[in-house]
């Protein structure tokens, strides 16, 4: 399982990386990773025009689209299309940021974990 990740370099530029969940378990016809530390969730609905210029993270969280998909692009040029039911965890709270935007006109709704 893939999990984007958006961070900030020490010269305040933002990259993606990959990172890949490590499973610590299975039964029941499933895999388990270990227990992740959170602070709460954020339920979101965004409109299907959403364009939003350069901005940093409010905070380091997770980011689980359920339906539609966002157009994040990295301050290095790299634009990534995170689609439903994919995890986006964002860590670039200082810096340049990133921009967001939708895609295909479509609303998104999505979930916010919060880490810190």
């Amino acid at each position: 399982m893939r999990i984007h990740n958006i961070y900030v370099d020490a010269k305040g530029e933002t990259h993606f990386r990959d990172i890949e969940v490590k499973w610590v378990e299975e039964r029941d016809f499933s895999k388990f990773s270990e227990r992740l530390k959170a602070t709460g969730i954020i339920f979101r609905e965004t409109s299907g025009d959403y364009d939003l210029d350069w901005h940093p993270a409010p905070r380091r969280q997770y980011i689980i689209n359920l339906d539609g998909g966002v157009k994040i692009t990295a301050s290095d040029g790299e634009s990534r299309i995170i689609g439903a039911g994919e995890v986006l965890l964002v860590e670039d709270t200082s810096g340049k940021g990133h921009l967001s935007k939708s895609v295909s006109g479509k609303m998104r709704h999505s979930i916010f974990v919060p880490i810190d």
